[in-house]
């Protein structure tokens, strides 16, 4: 594997930007698309337990309802691609197990050998320091694979913009998510810069290094 240099990462990084206008009419080619629907699937998440589950609103029509519910953002309907980000309300053993399930199926071994390990997470879900608010954890999960789509999607020079002004419930209820496990947490808008988005050329205006990274 051929690494991506320190210069082409920071420019991919500077380039990114919130995109406000997407050209409609510029579609993300089906590899780069593919490319990003598994680097969503490669998310980290704590314990790799992923509770997540990613929606990819290919539905013109359904798009325009869930606009409604996005204080007309044109984001949301311009935008090649839209996903809607959901979390699991709780976390539950069923998903631990599912979870570990899963691992055992990949790396070739029983679940006999992760025992000691389900016992730590049991113990975490039932006293450890989420257990209070369990959805709330599992939010911050998903928003760290928000993060790794975004940033995956500027490496392969397609623009992004996360949407968190949007009515989340409204959004449950066109989704059909209410009484499911899962619950709208954010959506991020996938495509292509319209031409005359006038952001796009906006210089990035960050706090300076040293005053958000220090050594120690």
């Amino acid at each position: 594997m051929t690494p991506s240099t320190p210069d082409q990462l920071l420019r991919q990084l500077d380039w990114r930007y919130a995109t406000k206008r997407f050209d409609p009419q510029r579609t993300i080619a089906p590899a780069t698309w593919s490319a990003l629907e598994q680097a969503l699937q490669l998310a980290p998440s704590s314990f790799g337990l992923q509770p997540w589950k990613f929606l990819v609103i290919d539905d013109k029509e359904l798009r325009q309802q869930l606009r409604q519910h996005s204080w007309g953002q044109s984001q949301v309907g311009d935008a090649s691609h839209y996903v809607v980000f959901t979390g699991l309300r709780t976390m539950t053993m069923a998903h631990v197990d599912r979870a570990l399930q899963r691992q055992c199926e990949v790396r070739g071994v029983t679940m006999a050998t992760v025992a000691g390990y389900r016992s730590v997470l049991e113990g975490f879900l039932a006293k450890g320091w989420a257990a209070g608010d369990l959805g709330g954890w599992n939010t911050r999960q998903v928003y760290l694979a928000l993060g790794q789509f975004m940033t995956a999607a500027a490496m392969l020079g397609v623009d992004t913009c996360p949407m968190e002004g949007i009515d989340m419930a409204g959004y449950d209820r066109v989704l059909g998510l209410d009484g499911s496990p899962f619950t709208t947490r954010c959506a991020c808008a996938a495509g292509y810069r319209s031409a005359d988005d006038k952001y796009a050329e906006a210089k990035k205006a960050r706090f300076p290094l040293g005053e958000v990274v220090e050594h120690r």
